[in-house]
């Protein structure tokens, strides 16, 4: 039987913001509780969840899905706001909410639920085809890329980095998360391109929830 650890985690509940790991999220801080956090984090591991509400509720729900990301850069304001970066370390699963007794909510996760190992790679042709759905897509939506920077780019950060910027909604959003594998994570990426792009809805109406 696999016995599986557990950490604490400072989670930051933020609709639409994915990390993955070995990406970066630049956040602004402002909320005072979420300030605090950050100083918090700063002065232990300068590590805090990433994750998405199920809910508006001034106490959502949350996904159980979410990113551990280690703060790489911090500019502390005057005003005690923060500009950070964070580098995606690991995904993880949340086992259960603590009762702590700090402003931001933490939580007990499981790290080794899901595989994350660096140096995935895509069949030659399911990446030709998330390439030219993406193409579709940004034509039809009138989005202006630089194709060359992004064909450049290695499977793992072109399929994560879009599924990051990626204008869907949050169910879809979180879906990308949680895909298990690279090649999963961009077959899903080529349905939901070709989905929102039959769509046409540009005012972000269609859903898959």
């Amino acid at each position: 039987m696999t016995v599986r650890t557990t950490q604490r985690v400072s989670i930051f509940p933020l609709a639409g913001a994915l990390l993955f790991p070995r990406l970066s999220l630049p956040l602004h801080i402002f909320e005072p509780r979420y300030c605090a956090m950050i100083s918090d984090s700063l002065a232990r591991d300068r590590r805090i969840g990433m994750i998405q509400p199920r809910s508006e509720d001034l106490v959502p729900e949350l996904f159980e899905i979410g990113c551990v990301g280690r703060i790489s850069a911090v500019e502390a304001l005057d005003d005690g706001r923060y500009n950070i970066v964070l580098e995606g370390v690991a995904r993880f699963r949340i086992q259960k909410e603590l009762d702590a007794a700090t402003p931001f909510r933490q939580v007990e996760a499981v790290f080794d639920c899901l595989p994350d190992e660096p140096g995935e790679t895509l069949p030659h042709v399911l990446r030709a085809d998330f390439e030219g759905e993406a193409r579709r897509f940004a034509d039809a939506r009138g989005i202006q890329l630089d194709w060359d920077a992004l064909t450049s780019l290695d499977d793992e950060t072109l399929i994560n980095a879009s599924a990051q910027v990626a204008p869907f909604d949050i169910a879809s959003k979180q879906a990308l998360l949680e895909a298990p594998t690279l090649i999963d994570r961009a077959d899903l990426l080529v349905q939901l391109l070709r989905f929102f792009r039959e769509q046409g809805e540009g005012d972000g109406r269609a859903t898959l929830q």
